[in-house]
């Protein structure tokens, strides 16, 4: 009886676990892949997306053999405008509504130093995933990598979409 009564009961329990299903499958796209999660930016998240960057273009810097980095508030204003000018403007391009270049930028926030570049994104990517595209192109590549670099600034504007305006500015 008892054996009966245990095996009655493991029974139950394979049912049951049964009754759950298989785990659900991950969206995919046509192309097999898995179709992307919105990456969407909380204020939380917004004091340590400058340093995680910092961080991560040091590592990139340090393996080229360039200096590190430091990050700067007037560069950071810099960048935090244009981000917010492309996303009006609906387009990603170094250049202002009002026509101001990177330089131009650099001298309304004060900024003493000489601009070494600047990187743009229009992307719904994070910041993790922006810095890697940046490292493919080799025009970004190069002043993400540039030794004369030694401040940084990265600000962005995310749109109700979630497509995210990336503005990065290297000087020095």
């Amino acid at each position: 009886m008892r054996r009966r009564a245990l095996m009655l009961g493991g029974m139950a329990s394979l049912a049951l676990a049964a009754c759950g299903g298989p785990p659900p499958r991950p969206l995919v796209g046509p192309d097999g892949l898995p179709l992307p999660t919105l990456y969407r930016i909380t204020p939380e998240m917004e004091a340590e997306i400058g340093y995680r960057m910092a961080d991560s273009v040091n590592t990139l810097r340090q393996a080229a053999g360039a200096p590190p980095v430091a990050l700067d508030a007037q560069l950071t204003a810099a960048a935090a405008t244009h981000a917010r000018d492309m996303a009006v403007q609906n387009r990603p391009w170094h250049f202002g509504s009002d026509g101001s270049s990177p330089v131009d930028r650099l001298r309304r926030v004060g900024y003493p130093g000489r601009l070494v570049g600047e990187a743009i994104s229009e992307t719904y990517e994070n910041e993790l995933q922006t810095l890697a595209a940046w490292m493919e192109n080799p025009s970004t590549r190069a002043v993400i990598l540039d030794p004369s670099a030694t401040r940084l600034g990265l600000a962005w504007f995310q749109e109700q979409s979630g497509k995210i305006w990336w503005t990065m500015v290297l000087a020095a």
